[in-house]
């Protein structure tokens, strides 16, 4: 069993930066893909960043040239988020695939004040 723990997420003013942190349980980083999803209430979850085991990143078009994903060890991962918008507010999930099992992270809150 992955266990997932968020950190980092808070109050802050727009064009602000915030850093979020992803806890594992297990050395699983660099064998799985990982990443950042955020959920709006009443809307879906949807896709920030990724990095695969192989240190490919993607992002969604709404966070490129703002947001990085990374990891400094075998079980950390962080998402450094620049220029925040007031859109970016949202609770931020870390998730990590491993084969075909999905595992999610509590959340963590993003609020983004203009």
């Amino acid at each position: 069993q992955v266990q997932l723990v968020e950190s980092g997420g808070g109050l802050v003013q727009a064009g602000g930066s915030l850093r979020l942190s992803c806890a594992t349980s297990a050395n699983i980083i660099r064998a799985n893909t990982m990443g950042w999803y955020r959920q709006l209430p009443g809307k879906q979850r949807e896709l920030v960043a990724t990095m695969s085991s192989g240190g490919t990143t993607n992002y969604a078009d709404s966070v490129k040239g703002r947001f990085t994903i990374s990891r400094d060890n075998a079980r950390t991962v962080h998402l450094q988020m620049n220029s925040l918008k007031p859109e970016d507010t949202a609770v931020y999930y870390c998730n990590c695939k491993s084969g075909l099992s999905s595992y999610w992270g509590q959340g963590t809150q993003v609020t983004v004040s203009s």
